[in-house]
C-alpha cells in the first residue's frame, strides 16, 4: 500500500497524466452506465433489427444539439397518436355503419420543412375493414384532401411518397408543400397551429381505428440517426465497453505472455533461448494485418476469434527481445544467487525473483499498448471485417464509408466515432508517457 501510496504521488505531479487519467475514468463511467442500462442481447437486437423497429426515427438526421450551432431552429421528430389520446376522436352513429373523425393538432414552429411525413393507421376488428378519408389543414384554415383508402389491421402511409399528393403540390415534396408558407418570399414553412383530420366509416359493430401522425425530424437524439433509422448513440455506447475490453485483453495477454517467455527463455538460455528469438524473428517479419484479413475472410470475424489471432500473433513481437535484454542484468544480480544458494526452484527464481523486479517497466508499455488494439479492431471493422453483429465505432465508420456520409453532408457520423478513438488514444498515451518517466530511471526528472 506505501509504494501504491508513492506511485500515485508521483502520477499527480504530471498534469498530463492526471488529464489522461480523466479521460480514463470518463470512459469506463460510460462503459459501466451502458452495461448497465443495455444489455449485450439488447443492444444486438436493436442494432440488427429491421426498419420495422426503427419506424418512429427520422433518417440521416443530426444530433439535436446541432441546433445549437445553426441560426434555423431544425424541426424534431413530432409524434401525435389518438391511442394514446382518445379524447382526439369524435363519433356519429349512422344508418348501418358508424362515422368516426380523429383530429390530431400540433403547433409547428421550426424554420425548417420535416424531413418526412408519415401516417400509420391500426384497425380493430375482424369483418370489413375501415374506409378512411384524410385531410391536412394548414395554419391559414386551407384544406390539403390526403389519400383516401381501405385500412387492413396495421396500414403504412407514407405522405412524402404519394405521387398524387405531389403533383397536386406544383411538384414540391408533400414534407415542403403542406408546410409552405404561400406569403413568403422564398419557400419557408408556415409557423401556427396545423390538424390532420381524418374521417373514418365503420362498417361493423366494435370496430375502430386508430390514427398516428409522425412529422420526422431532422436533428434527432444526442448522436443522430443513419441511412436505416438507427440511433447512433446505441453504437456510441456500446463500442465503448467493446473497445475497452478488447484493448484490454489484448495488451493484458500480450504483455503478460511476452513477458513470461523471455523470462524463462533468459533463465534456461541455451536451445530454449535459441528457439523463442528464431520464434520471434520469423514472427516479427510475419504482415499482422494480411493475417487478420485473411482469418477474417476465410474463418470467422468474431471478435472473440480476432482477439485470439491478435494474442497470438503479438506474443512473439519485437518486446520479447527487450524485456530479454532487461532479463540477462537481472539474472546475475546478487539476490539471485542468494536464491541459488538456499536452494529456490527454476519457476520460484523466475517467477518470484526476476518477473516481479520488471513489473514496474511492465506498466507503462502495457498501458500505450491498450489504445493501439482499441485502433486495430476498429481498423479491421472499418474494412469489413469486423464482428458483424456488433454495434462498435468501427462500425459506425464503415457503414459512413459504404453510404458516403462525408460526400452527403453527414459529417456527425463519422466524426463522433472518429473523436472517441481519439479520446481513447490521448488518454491512455498521456497516462503511459507520465508512466514511463516514473518508472523509467533514465526519463524521471526530465
Amino acid at each position: 500500500m506505501s509504494r501504491v501510496s508513492r506511485n500515485l504521488q508521483e502520477i499527480i505531479k504530471y498534469p498530463s497524466a492526471i488529464f489522461g487519467l480523466l479521460i480514463i475514468f470518463l470512459l469506463v463511467v460510460i462503459a459501466i452506465y451502458t452495461l448497465a442500462t443495455m444489455s449485450y442481447q439488447e443492444a444486438i437486437n436493436r442494432w440488427r433489427g429491421d426498419e420495422t423497429m426503427w419506424a418512429e426515427y427520422p433518417r440521416n438526421a443530426l444530433p439535436s444539439w446541432m441546433n445549437y450551432f445553426t441560426q434555423k431552429k431544425l424541426p424534431t421528430t413530432m409524434v401525435l397518436d389518438t391511442a394514446t389520446s382518445p379524447q382526439s376522436k369524435e363519433r356519429l352513429e349512422m344508418e348501418g355503419l358508424e362515422m368516426v373523425t380523429a383530429t390530431l393538432t400540433f403547433d409547428y414552429q421550426f424554420d425548417d420543412f420535416p424531413s418526412e411525413v408519415a401516417v400509420f393507421f391500426t384497425a380493430k376488428g375482424e369483418g370489413e375493414p375501415p374506409f378512411v378519408m384524410p385531410y391536412w389543414e394548414m395554419p391559414d384554415g386551407r384544406r390539403i384532401e390526403l389519400e383516401a383508402q381501405s385500412i387492413s389491421r396495421q396500414k403504412r402511409y407514407f405522405v412524402s411518397l404519394d405521387n398524387r399528393l405531389i403533383r397536386s403540390l406544383g411538384n414540391r415534396a408533400p414534407e415542403e408543400g403542406l408546410f409552405l408558407d404561400p406569403a413568403a418570399a422564398e419557400g419557408k414553412p408556415a409557423k401556427g397551429q396545423y390538424k390532420l383530420i381524418v374521417e373514418g366509416y365503420l362498417f361493423e359493430p366494435g370496430g375502430d381505428f386508430d390514427v398516428k401522425l409522425l412529422l420526422y425530424g431532422k436533428v434527432h437524439g444526442m448522436a443522430g440517426t443513419d441511412h436505416r433509422r438507427r440511433d447512433l448513440m446505441i453504437a456510441l455506447l456500446w463500442g465503448t465497453p467493446i473497445a475497452l475490453c478488447f484493448g484490454l485483453l489484448a495488451a493484458l495477454g500480450t504483455t503478460i505472455a511476452t513477458f513470461i517467455i523471455a523470462a524463462i527463455g533468459v533463465w534456461y538460455g541455451k536451445w530454449v533461448d535459441a528457439l523463442i528469438q528464431r520464434i520471434t524473428e520469423v514472427n516479427m517479419i510475419l504482415p499482422t494485418l494480411p493475417i487478420l484479413i485473411m482469418v477474417g475472410t476465410f474463418y470467422s470475424r468474431s471478435i472473440w476469434m480476432i482477439l485470439g489471432v491478435v494474442i497470438a500473433l503479438s506474443i512473439f513481437g519485437g518486446g520479447i527481445k527487450t524485456y530479454r535484454a532487461m532479463f540477462l542484468q537481472i539474472k546475475d544480480a546478487p539476490y539471485i544467487e542468494a536464491g541459488r544458494a538456499y536452494g529456490a526452484g527454476n519457476l520460484r527464481l523466475i517467477f518470484r525473483y526476476m518477473i516481479p523486479r520488471m513489473i514496474p517497466v511492465l506498466i507503462p508499455t502495457f498501458v500505450t499498448l491498450i489504445p493501439s488494439y482499441v485502433f486495430l479492431e476498429a481498423s479491421l471493422a472499418v474494412l469489413g471485417l469486423g464482428d458483424p453483429i456488433l454495434p462498435t465505432w468501427g462500425k459506425l465508420l464503415q457503414d459512413a464509408q459504404e453510404n458516403g456520409a462525408l460526400f452527403k453532408g453527414y459529417y456527425y457520423w463519422v466524426l463522433q466515432p472518429s473523436a472517441l478513438l481519439m479520446l481513447t488514444g490521448l488518454g491512455f498515451a498521456m497516462l503511459g508517457f507520465a508512466l514511463d518517466r516514473i518508472y523509467n530511471p533514465r526519463l524521471r526528472g526530465r
